[in-house]
């Protein structure tokens, strides 16, 4: 008997473990040292998307002439070569498909309506495309959407939608011009059969929006985040609007204008399309945001971190201090090359002129980067 409890205490030490339950994945993650880089992967033209592939491939789009792709195989550490996709503006809503791995985007022969929508897929993780046929029904408006220029999408994962595809859009009216902004809205398309059929959502509730992300909350329900060109109710179009689906995003509502997240630089009204993903933790809400911290001029690319599915966001940190544009986000999956990093694609430059385009970069960085310097346990629950 002395023997068997004194065997125990010697054990006890080994096995702590066992008494104890599994570190929060968060804090796990943030015992990696920080980390942070950038490269210049495209040179010229504009219009960013990234996602990342089942197999770990960190896979681009890029493009307002001619859509190209470009992939990496190792985490980001370095870049394949250039992928044609076909001619035509990159539209956004580059998407995997969580079920068979492929992955989709879209195409529009022009930048504004009317356009031509073509869809093309990759089956092998971004290395090709290939077109097909799609189907897209308009609104309940009858309006049909534009592709131009959204984050990627998303695929659900909960409750009676999960499986479904969905990717933002929007109503353009009938174009860019200033005088057509008060019909402009802001919407989504999702699909239900593999992307080979798409139906239209309702509008946002908002007029004069448009060029948006979307992500699912860890409680299935839909976040839409959207830039504004326009008020036509009084609320503030420098910052970002929000609105909430329960129904798998053929509703939005709940609108309400965010405190804390710019929509472009601040001295005017115009907007700026930002990125927005979800990190994988399951149970909790922790989403990125990225877009410019700037008075004047699209510059100071920042990022800003939110621990309770956007209701707040109480860390931001800057990326690029040169000319920022538009911008789109990635998140690494568990168990490849990709784990535990976040992407950031953007537009850049050295002018604050946003007509000045200098290529496409892409920041790499992790959760200890971002919040390095932070007390932690302020924010977790």
């Amino acid at each position: 008997m002395k023997v068997s409890a004194y065997f125990f205490l010697i054990l006890l030490p080994l096995s702590t473990s066992f008494f104890y339950p599994p570190k929060n994945e968060i804090l796990k993650a943030l015992e990696k040292a920080p980390f942070f880089e950038t490269q210049m992967i495209f040179e010229g033209e504009r219009f960013p998307n990234v996602v990342v592939a089942k197999d770990g491939s960190v896979v681009t789009s890029w493009g307002k002439e001619n859509c190209v792709s470009r992939r990496s195989i190792d985490g980001g550490a370095s870049w394949q070569p250039i992928v044609s996709i076909d001619k035509g503006i990159n539209g956004g809503g580059l998407l995997v498909d969580e079920d068979n791995g492929y992955v989709l985007t879209f195409i529009e022969k022009g930048e504004h309506p009317p356009a031509p929508i073509e869809s093309y897929i990759s089956k092998d993780n971004g290395q090709s495309w290939q077109v097909r046929g799609i189907k897209i029904h308009p609104d309940k408006n009858g309006n049909l959407p534009s592709m131009h220029m959204n984050e990627h999408g998303i695929t659900l994962k909960n409750g009676k939608y999960k499986g479904r595809l969905i990717r933002a859009t929007r109503y353009y009216g009938q174009g860019n011009d200033r005088e057509f902004w008060p019909d402009h809205y802001s919407n989504n398309i999702y699909s239900d059969d593999g992307g080979k059929t798409w139906h239209t959502s309702d509008p946002f509730p908002a007029n004069g929006t448009g060029e948006a992300a979307i992500v699912e909350l860890s409680n299935g329900i839909l976040y839409y985040n959207s830039r504004r060109h326009l008020s036509t109710d009084g609320l503030n179009p420098r910052m970002r609007h929000i609105a909430f689906s329960n129904d798998g995003g053929q509703i939005w509502q709940d609108l309400y204008v965010s405190e804390e997240l710019p929509d472009g630089e601040q001295d005017g009204d115009y907007g700026l399309m930002a990125g927005l993903i979800r990190l994988p933790f399951e149970g909790h809400d922790l989403l990125i945001f990225s877009n410019i911290d700037s008075q004047s001029g699209r510059k100071n690319g920042t990022v800003w971190l939110s621990f309770d599915g956007g209701k707040s966001w109480p860390v931001k940190k800057l990326v690029e201090p040169k000319g920022f544009k538009y911008s789109s986000l990635g998140i690494g999956r568990k168990n490849t090359t990709s784990e535990g990093y976040i992407y950031l694609l953007y537009e850049t430059g050295n002018k604050s002129d946003m007509n000045a385009y200098g290529g496409g970069k892409i920041a790499r960085f992790n959760l200890s980067w971002l919040l390095e310097g932070k007390n932690i346990n302020k924010y977790l629950k």
